[in-house]
């Protein structure tokens, strides 16, 4: 049976761009579960590379489906955007292992989908400054970028990634998280990653 590894982190994290290193490894063998979201698709973004980029009425269909296995809504200062894990048959855990990222409430709903056992936690942190600075950089990048909107979802972060919720999803031990990792150094990180990976997927002797 195989496992779905959920990375979970704040914004600007690097959560994305540890996932992409990932999946470049073919001896890992993970597959991506790409996610849907209503938001507008960004200038540095492609369709079923970071995100499924739908409308409302086809969130409604999937909705009406009974098929969305998670969904988190933002009233953001552009309108409303979803985010959802919808399970549109590319996901077969007898097949292999799996890789996605999301947030800590997205977290608790697949481990509640597919079981506690098939789906493992990855926290990766980052030091609020740095978080911060790095966040700054990429909405530069874009042709308009959204500073007010950066400035919600870094306030949201600190409020959806606090004690209280890591604690009631399960991804605090010791008062530290669960399989933490921080990205200082992207390669280190990625390494770190990996290694637990290979670790929760290497059969029991």
């Amino acid at each position: 049976m195989g496992r779905i590894f959920y990375i979970i982190g704040k914004s600007s994290t690097g959560k994305d761009s540890v996932m992409r290193a990932l999946l470049r490894d073919r001896k890992l063998g993970l597959r991506e579960i790409i996610q849907y979201t209503t938001r507008p698709i960004r200038d540095t973004e492609e369709e079923g590379r970071e995100y499924h980029f739908i409308d409302e009425d086809t969130y409604r269909a999937f909705e009406k489906a009974g098929r969305i296995v998670e969904m988190r809504a933002y009233n953001t200062v552009h309108g409303l955007w979803r985010y959802m894990m919808a399970d549109d048959g590319t996901v077969d855990l007898a097949s292999g292992n799996y890789v996605a990222v999301g947030t800590v409430e997205s977290y608790v709903k697949v481990r509640d989908y597919f079981g506690a056992d098939n789906v493992v936690p990855i926290c990766l942190y980052v030091e609020t400054g740095e978080r911060l600075r790095r966040a700054l950089l990429r909405e530069r990048k874009l042709a308009a970028p959204k500073y007010a909107e950066l400035c919600r979802r870094f306030l949201a972060d600190e409020q959806d990634f606090d004690e209280a919720h890591l604690e009631a999803a399960g991804l605090l031990s010791d008062g530290k998280p669960v399989n933490g990792i921080e990205n200082r150094q992207f390669r280190a990180c990625v390494r770190a990653v990996k290694e637990l990976i290979t670790g929760v997927s290497k059969p029991s002797e």
